[in-house]
């Protein structure tokens, strides 16, 4: 049932619309800002021979730009002990899987990368239906070193209180426990490659990786927006897993 809500006339609603339009532009301007800002970041040599098992065998960091001087790599939740990929990277990975053609054009690719064995991770993207490359990063300390992979001592203060429904919920997706889901963590990092030498130029996770939520974008422009609670399990499932 929708919520009950100001009714205006259509003059009232223009004004109100006028008015919420320059907040809009305003915000789009800031965000052309923080773009420009993102671009300006120092780079970081990348030093550790990080290695990566691919479809055509054992990569480098180096390999997986596959001729293009620009690589994003989404950190998709999917541990070792996983079953299933967690349901908010799989919805994640619905919107960047289109995305890799038109990034490839702009001398750009992109993947995904986990720690699970390649073999669990090629079979869950042919579940999904997906094109996207998927790299194993098991074995290195790729995501350790980006932030996307927690000890259970670090753990630990997390882990001794409450659960959040959504964490409890999403573990029992992916076959794991809490502790088993939360050690991973997703992200977006990104590098460059000039002359021979990889350089990581931005990395974020959270609320940063909303750009490849499309959904939230779409629902926060609906009069019930995300209507989401902390205290009640996430809505979100894998695209073939809704009723």
């Amino acid at each position: 049932m929708m919520a009950e809500h100001r009714i205006g006339t259509r003059e009232e609603y223009n004004a109100a619309r006028e008015k919420l339009l320059e907040e809009e532009k305003e915000l789009t301007r800031r965000g052309d800002e923080l773009a420009r800002k993102r671009r300006e970041l120092p780079w970081v040599m990348v030093e550790k021979d990080y290695r990566f098992e691919t479809e055509n065998g054992t990569k480098t960091l180096a390999d997986l730009f596959d001729g293009r001087s620009q690589l994003l790599v989404y950190h998709f939740m999917f541990g070792p002990p996983y079953e299933a990929g967690c349901p908010v990277c799989s919805s994640i990975a619905d919107t960047l899987d289109p995305q890799v053609v038109h990034l490839k054009a702009k001398d750009t690719t992109l993947l995904l990368a986990s720690r699970a064995p390649l073999e669990k991770l090629l079979a869950f993207r042919e579940r999904m239906g997906w094109g996207i490359d998927w790299v194993s990063s098991r074995g290195s300390d790729f995501n350790r070193d980006l932030g996307f992979l927690h000890t259970e001592e670090e753990l630990r203060p997390f882990l001794e209180g409450e659960i959040p429904p959504t964490v409890e919920q999403n573990a029992r997706m992916c076959g794991t426990d809490a502790a088993g889901y939360v050690s991973e963590g997703p992200g977006l990092s990104v590098y460059a490659l000039s002359d021979g030498t990889v350089y990581r130029t931005y990395v974020t996770t959270a609320r940063g990786l909303e750009p490849a939520m499309a959904y939230y974008g779409l629902l926060d422009r609906t009069p019930k927006g995300r209507n989401e609670s902390a205290t009640e399990p996430l809505w979100v499932r894998r695209h073939d897993e809704y009723r």
